[in-house]
């Protein structure tokens, strides 16, 4: 995962408050039910004594479904405030949180919120007819996703169905302009792909579009492509089969990529381009080594860090600080190597614990290493 879509939080000056709450709107008493849930919310908050500003904008980004202003299908909230109240970070969620999250704290506590984003699959997913096709480009979460209509020639678009010395004619017109129209989809296809490298082309729609589609695909994307029969293009087409199909294949990518993030760890430490356990990671992030930060889930209860007046001056102990020339202050290890990795350009993946290899908490796969690094275990 690009880390960059955190720039402003780290850029905004702390305390900040973070929530991951359940903002489920689908019941006839989601009203009540969502007052009631983040009431609970603000009260966990007043408690840890966050100023007033902030837990006001805690309240209102988390009413807004109450307002008519969250989509049905939306199950949680990501947030950061700063200190200021001013909203660093909003981010849906597709499902209710794995736990619920309200705490004022120095630093954000960002892992619980980067374990559920959804959208880390950039991906297209193709609506697609006789006449033209809705293309979406899903982005990381940290941009905006492209919409784009493609519309072609209507006329004569339908096969005649009678007979004589037009039917012919009719019939040929027609399917050059099912090819034509196709082409056009194609071509805007090829522009985003070669813009964006998604991980899968998802293609719905009429049956005879998607085949005359599949046929002129690129070979840029055409080995991305997954067809399905049901969904549509038309008004009032149920929608829901392409989101359900569009999330089952978000989440086959996701999971191959812990599985291939693992790998990559393993085989690189072979050649000592990774490194495993805190200290050798906290080593590597100060050098500016780390090509990806790989974050198991659960990370150890009440592990810190020492971290000094940047997120690349951190330490295990104060001797560490010492060499470096700074005082540090105690951290939650997880939230000072994210700011690290972020402050570094690395990027990130959360992996479930067991996954990975000797059940430690953290590894990295390396952009160099140098005489002084050490890839043992």
């Amino acid at each position: 995962m690009n880390l960059s879509f955190l720039e402003p939080v780290f850029a905004a000056a702390g305390p900040y408050a973070t929530v991951l709450a359940d903002v489920t709107h689908t019941t006839e008493n989601a009203d009540t039910e969502l007052e009631l849930r983040v009431r609970g919310i603000v009260q966990r908050l007043t408690d840890q004594g966050v100023p007033d500003a902030v837990l006001e904008a805690v309240r209102g980004r988390l009413l807004e479904g109450n307002d008519g202003g969250t989509a049905g299908t939306l199950r949680g909230r990501a947030l950061v405030v700063a200190a200021d109240g001013s909203v660093v970070l909003d981010q849906p969620l597709l499902d209710a949180p794995l736990r619920e999250v309200a705490e004022w704290g120095a630093k954000p506590d960002l892992l619980p919120v980067l374990r559920q984003l959804p959208g880390r699959v950039p991906r297209i997913v193709v609506l697609i007819d006789r006449v033209g096709a809705d293309i979406t480009f899903v982005n990381l979460p940290e941009q905006a996703d492209e919409e784009k209509q493609v519309e072609g020639d209507s006329f004569q678009i339908r096969k005649f169905q009678g007979g004589g010395w037009a039917h012919h004619r009719y019939q040929h017109n027609a399917e050059n302009k099912w090819i034509h129209n196709a082409e056009d989809v194609a071509a805007t296809i090829s522009s985003t792909v070669r813009r964006h490298s998604p991980r899968f082309v998802l293609v719905a729609g009429d049956v005879r579009a998607r085949q005359i589609l599949t046929d002129r695909a690129s070979d840029l994307w055409a080995d991305l492509i997954v067809s399905m029969d049901e969904g549509g293009r038309a008004a009032g087409a149920d929608r829901e089969p392409v989101d359900a199909r569009e999330a089952e294949l978000v989440a086959e990518h996701e999971a191959r990529e812990v599985t291939d993030t693992v790998e990559k760890v393993e085989g690189a430490a072979v050649h000592g381009l990774a490194v495993t356990g805190v200290d050798r990671v906290v080593e590597a992030l100060r050098k500016g080594q780390v090509e990806t930060l790989v974050l198991t889930d659960e990370q150890d209860e009440g592990a810190t860090l020492l971290v000094g007046d940047g997120p690349l001056e951190l330490g295990l102990d104060q001797q560490d600080m010492d060499a470096l020339g700074v005082h540090g202050e105690a951290v939650p290890a997880d939230r000072a190597l994210i700011a690290a990795a972020a402050a570094s350009s690395a990027a990130l993946v959360v992996v479930p614990r067991p996954a990975m290899p000797g059940d430690i908490p953290v590894a990295a796969v390396l952009r160099y290493t140098d005489a002084s690094t050490d890839a043992g275990n």
